[in-house]
């Protein structure tokens, strides 16, 4: 009788009309499973609440399975103070449950540190159970979420046996948000934070976004941009961030702020930011107490110093360590840390601007205090489609390097272009630095495996707005979920991560997952090449970086050479590329010998950065082009991107009916914008080449829409953070 209570229940769930959906939940959806068997089995090994101690963190982790369970199983799951029957689900640490405490978990609790967590079906009492155990609060937290998930994706309950901990310690999203609400590089709307009617008001957003990070184990938010505003250390506003700071804690977020170098000088009436002058310090020292007065568990700062204009040590002679060791050492007695960008990008025209972090930070090493961090961009360049790892990673044994990621998508389409990019930081992540010899990926460096890191962290440049849907788009989603996830583990595959995603966020039907997974894996490698193929990087229009620009550049123009396209793809008569090899600016040098000996023959490299090391010859045949002439390889990739992104669009119309229409018409609607502009992209590239290669388009392809003329004359408007252009083709 119960089993065909649960069939009839589940045939009217099907049959009703699937309600409205905007992407707000994300993938927090708590939707009713509607797998008969999976059901009926959730629902005998899950009969009541257990959650022992009643701290915030813990409030929250009963509040979440309460939500996620009764959205699930169709019916509330009573609160019990403790197991009196078969099914209880019990929440705790040793130190808040004497039931856990007693389970003789301590190995297994002891591996997993504090703030891992154990999940597992057990017995107590003699009755069934499953237990969410870990050393503190947050752990038990991040297991709870843990075990939704299982559910979420219909995962089995029998036997289940989960124990995971981060390989990260720090795991931040980097926010540049602005105080006036405009986000840098934001693609999604407004600044969440709304600094107006902070520290009074607080937006009910502001614990779903600390729900959202806690559900995939991000701690820290660093709430401002890295071109800092001063005024975000000044009394008015502190109060503000304690504000978000006490809405985070409960879901072990920690805040973290960027601090304008000048500060001193800006709010604090001194003649000079001179990071050894007394005075300096001893105002950093007094500014740092005053934050930790405020905010106890304040996390530290983010700093951008000497690049593009922002103020900095160098202005004093001094050196990058000089001015980070300065914070370091104010921060130190609180526990706090800092991270010191190394994205420099110095006043002078250098030789090869992707030299540049290299050389500045790698005589450095060994010179920064213990809480300091040096924060490395994935690669040498600025965020690209593609780009080889940054050789700083393994070139700092003693000091410790967080990974700087790009969670919104500035090179790649912004909030319009659907790109999985969980893709692309899984190919950083597991890139061989040579450093210790073969396996000594970057995941081992930034995990503190490699060097023996006292210290670790990532940060992911956020794509979070306070559009409803958050990221601008619903698949923009995945991949802040993707960061956040291998930013707990950086080992963990962007494939199953994708699977989750997509099991959480829209559907459990096998179909429907295998295709569009398959969509989200190639969908990184369809926007590498109908923009940068090859190994080109930054050929996007200036500026805004949004849509093609490969003719800015040359001497007409005022602009610095190395702010331009022309300056990075080096196209003229003979060819096409960078020479970055002996023979040229040598930024080969600074990686390890095994990569300077494959990379820099033309027979041996990798056509994924083929362009990137060599100027090649329009009619060149190598192994990195198939044997193809450099042209016919080319234009085949471009055209291979536009094909990706039109059998994407086959792909997802063939959801229809799987998931909720709104979102499956938003996705529909980006997607055709996103073949369009693939389009443009394409043939404006192409004609563009075309007139150094003077070589024809195979009649095999499609051809140019419009001659060279009509690409250099579409506009873009001057909002870099919504970029829309007019006369797109």
């Amino acid at each position: 009788m119960k089993r065909a209570l649960i069939t009839l229940w589940l045939v009217l769930s099907a049959a009703a009309p699937a309600r409205a959906e905007d992407g707000y939940d994300l993938w927090l959806r708590y939707r009713p499973v509607t797998d008969a068997a999976r059901l009926a089995e959730y629902r005998a090994a899950v009969t009541q609440l257990v959650v022992d101690g009643d701290s915030p963190t813990l409030r929250a982790a009963r509040d979440e399975l309460r939500t996620g369970l009764r959205g699930l199983l169709g019916a509330d799951v009573p609160l019990s103070a403790s197991a009196t029957r078969d099914g209880a689900v019990i929440v705790g640490t040793p130190a808040s449950s004497r039931t856990i405490g007693a389970l003789g978990l301590g190995d297994a609790l002891r591996a997993v540190g504090r703030e891992g967590y154990v999940v597992r079906a057990t017995r107590v009492g003699g009755r069934r159970a499953i237990v969410v155990a870990a050393n503190s609060d947050v752990g038990a937290l991040y297991g709870a979420f843990r075990f939704l998930r299982q559910l979420q994706t219909y995962g089995t309950l029998a036997n289940l046996a989960v124990a995971s901990a981060p390989k990260i310690q720090l795991r931040l999203l980097n926010h540049w948000d602005n105080l006036n609400r405009s986000v840098e590089r934001g693609y999604a709307g407004h600044s969440l934070w709304a600094w107006d009617t902070l520290p009074d008001a607080s937006n009910p957003r502001y614990r779903d976004y600390a729900r959202a990070n806690a559900s995939i184990g991000i701690n820290g938010a660093v709430l401002t941009n890295v071109n800092a505003n001063a005024r975000i250390l000044t009394p008015e506003y502190l109060a503000k961030v304690a504000a978000l700071a006490n809405v985070f804690r409960p879901y072990g977020v920690r805040v973290y702020l960027t601090a304008r170098f000048s500060a001193p000088i800006e709010i604090g009436g001194l003649k000079t930011a001179d990071p050894l002058d007394p005075a300096v310090r001893a105002w950093w020292k007094a500014k740092i107490d005053s934050i930790y007065a405020l905010i106890p568990d304040f996390g530290g700062f983010t700093v951008k110093a000497n690049s593009e204009g922002q103020p900095g040590p160098q202005d004093y002679h001094r050196t990058h360590a000089d001015g980070a060791n300065m914070f370091a050492e104010a921060l130190a007695p609180h526990g706090g840390v800092v991270m010191w960008r190394a994205f420099v990008y110095s006043n002078e025209v250098p030789v090869d601007r992707v030299k540049q972090a290299y050389t500045e930070f790698k005589p450095l090493d060994g010179q920064f205090r213990d809480n300091a961090f040096v924060q490395v961009k994935n690669g040498p360049l600025d965020f690209q489609p593609r780009e080889p790892f940054s050789p700083l990673f393994g070139a700092m044994p003693k000091t410790p390097l967080m990974m700087e990621f790009q969670v919104t998508k500035e090179y790649l389409g912004q909030d319009t272009h659907l790109v999985y990019l969980g893709q692309e930081f899984e190919e950083v992540l597991r890139s061989d630095t040579w450093a210790k010899g073969k396996g000594s990926t970057v995941a081992k460096v930034i995990d503190g495996s490699l060097h023996g890191y006292a210290r670790t962290g990532i940060a992911g440049v956020s794509n979070i707005g306070d559009d409803r849907n958050w990221t601008g788009s619903q698949f923009n989603q995945a991949n802040w979920y993707a960061y956040g996830r291998l930013a707990w583990d950086p080992e963990m595959s962007a494939s199953d991560i994708a699977d989750d995603w997509l099991r959480m966020t829209f559907t459990n039907d096998p179909s429907f997952v295998r295709a569009v997974k398959a969509m989200m894996k190639t969908s990184r490698e369809a926007v590498v090449n109908y923009m940068t193929p090859l190994g080109l990087a930054h050929i996007m229009a200036t500026g805004h970086h949004y849509g093609p620009g490969p003719w800015v550049g040359g001497p007409n123009t005022r602009m610095r050479a190395d702010q331009t396209p022309t300056y990075f793809h080096r196209a003229d008569s003979l060819g096409l590329g960078f020479d970055r090899t002996a023979t040229g600016s040598n930024a080969l040098e600074q990686y390890a010998p095994p990569i300077r000996a494959r990379w820099g023959n033309q027979r041996t490299v990798p056509d994924s950065v083929l362009l990137w090391f060599h100027h090649v010859g329009w009619t060149e045949r190598l192994p990195a082009t198939h044997g193809r002439p450099l042209w016919d390889e080319l234009v085949a990739r471009y055209n291979a991107g536009v094909d990706s992104v039109r059998a994407m669009q086959r792909t997802w119309d063939a959801q229809r009916g799987k998931v909720d229409d709104e979102r499956f018409r938003d996705v529909q609607s980006f997607l055709a914008i996103q073949e369009k502009e693939a389009r443009w992209w394409r043939d404006a590239a192409l004609t563009y080449f075309q007139s150094f290669s003077h070589l024809p388009i195979p009649a095999r392809y499609e051809q140019p829409a419009h001659p060279l003329q009509y690409y250099l004359q579409v506009r873009c408007p001057a909002n870099r953070d919504k970029p829309r252009c007019d006369n797109v083709p």
